[in-house]
C-alpha cells in the first residue's frame, strides 16, 4: 500500500510538471551567441522579450538596433568592440544616423528593459550608445571612445540607469541626456534616471543634462574634460531643474575646446548650472578647474544663452580648491541670483566675494 501511495505521488509530481506547472519552451529565455565574423544584428533580431545576445571577444564592424523590449545585449568586457561598418547601410537608421548602438522606441511606446553592457563602442561619426523613447534601459560597463558627437546618449526616456561606464575623447559630451533634441519644448521628467559612477574624461563636456528634470548625477569621476558637468535650461516651461549633481569628483578640467554654434569656448569649467532651478549641488569634489571664459571655475551659475537666470538653486558642502578665476560663481544680478543659496562649502575665493 505504501508503494503504491509513493508511485501515486511520483505520478502526480510528473503530471503537473509535465501539464500545469510547466512553461512552454518558446517562452524560456535563451542566449544568442555571437562569434567574430557573424552579425550581431542578425542575432538580435531573431532574440525574443527576456533574451540575452551575448557577444564573444572579437571586432565587429556594424551597427546595431536593438527595439525589442527585455533584450539585454552584453560583451564579455572591452575585447567585445563595435565599429564602423565598411559597407554603407541602406537599411540600418542607427547606422544611417552614424551611431554605434540604437535603442529605439516609437514615439507612442517607449521600449522597456532593454540593457547594454560589457563592450567597447568606438569611431561612430555621431554616437557610440544612443537611446531614444526608452524607459528602464540600462548602460552599464561600456567603453565608450572617439565617437564624433556622444559617447553615450539618452533623448525622450525615463527610469534610465548610466552605470559604470568609461566615456573618452568624444567629441562634445561623454554622457549626454536630453529632452528632445530637434524641438523646443520644456523640461521633461526623467522620472528618476541615474547618471552614476561612469568615468568621463578627454571629452568637450563630461556630462551634459539638457532641459531635463528629476534625475541624479552621482558619484562620477570627471577629468581632462573642457568641461565636467553641465546643467542646461532655457526659456520653455516647465523650467529645467529640480534635480541632484552630487559626490562626484570633478578635477582638472582644463582641455581648451574652440566655441561652436550654440556655446562659448570652453577651459577650466566644473560644474556648470545656467538656465535651471532648484538644483542641488552638494557634497562634489572640485579642484583645479582653471581657465579665462565666462563659465570658467569650480562651480558656476551662468546666465543661459537666451538670459534665462538660475534660481532657487541650493550648492551645499562641495570641497574646492585651485579653481580659477574663482572657487563659486553666481554671475546673476538682482533677487533672482540671490534665491541660489551657497552654504557650508570648503573653499579659497568666490565671485562675488562672500559665497564661501
Amino acid at each position: 500500500m505504501k508503494k503504491c501511495h509513493v508511485v501515486y505521488l511520483v505520478c502526480t509530481a510528473a503530471m503537473i510538471g509535465t501539464g500545469l506547472g510547466a512553461a512552454p519552451a518558446s517562452s524560456v529565455p535563451r542566449t544568442h551567441l555571437v562569434h567574430p565574423g557573424q552579425s550581431i544584428q542578425k542575432a538580435v533580431d531573431a532574440a525574443r522579450s527576456g533574451d540575452t545576445v551575448l557577444v564573444t571577444p572579437g571586432v565587429y564592424r556594424e551597427s546595431v538596433k536593438v527595439s525589442t523590449p527585455g533584450l539585454t545585449l552584453r560583451g564579455v568586457g572591452r575585447g567585445t568592440v563595435i565599429e564602423p561598418g565598411t559597407e554603407k547601410a541602406t537599411d540600418n537608421t542607427c547606422a544611417e544616423g552614424g551611431n554605434g548602438i540604437c535603442v529605439i522606441g516609437t514615439k507612442d511606446k517607449n521600449v522597456k528593459g532593454v540593457t547594454v553592457a560589457d563592450l567597447t563602442v568606438t569611431g561612430f561619426t555621431r554616437t557610440g550608445v544612443f537611446s531614444m523613447s526608452t524607459d528602464g534601459l540600462t548602460v552599464r560597463n561600456v567603453n565608450a571612445v572617439k565617437n564624433g558627437v556622444w559617447g553615450i546618449a539618452q533623448e525622450r526616456s525615463v527610469h534610465g540607469v548610466i552605470r559604470g561606464n568609461t566615456a573618452r575623447d568624444n567629441g562634445d559630451a561623454g554622457i549626454f541626456l536630453a529632452n528632445n533634441i530637434k524641438a523646443e519644448e520644456g523640461a521633461a521628467d526623467t522620472e528618476g534616471t541615474l547618471v552614476a559612477h561612469n568615468r568621463l574624461e578627454g571629452n568637450r563636456i563630461g556630462v551634459t543634462v539638457r532641459r531635463l528634470r528629476n534625475l541624479a548625477v552621482a558619484e562620477n569621476h570627471i577629468t581632462g574634460n573642457c568641461a565636467g558637468v553641465f546643467v542646461v535650461g532655457d526659456e520653455n516651461a516647465p523650467k529645467a531643474g529640480d534635480l541632484v549633481v552630487r559626490d562626484n569628483r570633478v578635477v582638472r578640467n582644463n582641455k581648451s575646446c574652440p566655441k561652436t554654434d550654440r556655446l562659448e569656448a570652453l577651459q577650466g569649467s566644473g560644474i556648470v548650472l545656467t538656465g535651471v532651478e532648484k538644483v542641488l549641488v552638494a557634497d562634489n569634489t572640485v579642484q583645479g578647474n582653471s581657465g579665462t571664459s565666462s563659465m570658467s571655475g569650480g562651480i558656476v551659475l551662468a546666465a543661459s544663452m537666451v538670459g534665462t537666470a538660475n534660481a532657487k538653486n541650493e550648492v551645499n558642502g562641495n570641497r574646492l580648491s585651485g579653481n580659477s578665476p574663482a572657487d563659486l560663481v553666481n554671475a546673476g544680478t538682482g533677487d533672482t541670483a540671490k534665491s541660489n543659496t551657497f552654504t557650508g562649502n570648503t573653499c579659497g575665493a568666490s565671485k562675488p566675494a562672500g559665497l564661501c
